[in-house]
């Protein structure tokens, strides 16, 4: 998963990108398919370039911001939505890491009590 260029983050990053594409695909399916203006070639040419050009120059713009959001991801910190910008922010990395060693200390604290309650019962 680790090798992945669009994960989950990234993908919703592309979101307000991909939301065009499928609305210009849409367009072009339902002129393809309704001819509204009629089927002139010089006219009908026009329209479905005025569409397919658009598309084409934002899939490709699609695909480098996917590239580059997920390369800078992996070369600089990440932090916390909203704390970027914040004095002394703990990256998410040592979020992830304080929040392990809470849980890996409560699963010792859970264990402990319950090896004091089992000694009780026995006595």
């Amino acid at each position: 998963m680790a090798n992945e260029i669009f994960d989950r983050e990234t993908l919703l990053d592309l979101t307000v990108n991909i939301i065009p594409l499928f609305i210009i695909a849409f367009f072009v399916v339902a002129f393809a398919v309704f001819p509204a203006f009629g089927v002139e070639p010089l006219a009908s040419a026009v329209q479905f370039g005025l569409l397919a050009v658009p598309f084409v120059f934002l899939a490709i713009l699609t695909y480098l911001s996917g590239k580059a959001i997920a390369g800078d991801e992996k070369r600089a910190p990440v932090y916390l939505p909203g704390q970027a910008t914040v004095e002394n922010a703990t990256t998410l990395e040592e979020y992830e890491e304080q929040a392990e060693a809470a849980e890996a200390a409560a699963v010792e604290d859970d264990d402990e009590s319950a090896a004091e309650l089992t000694d009780e019962d026995d006595e």
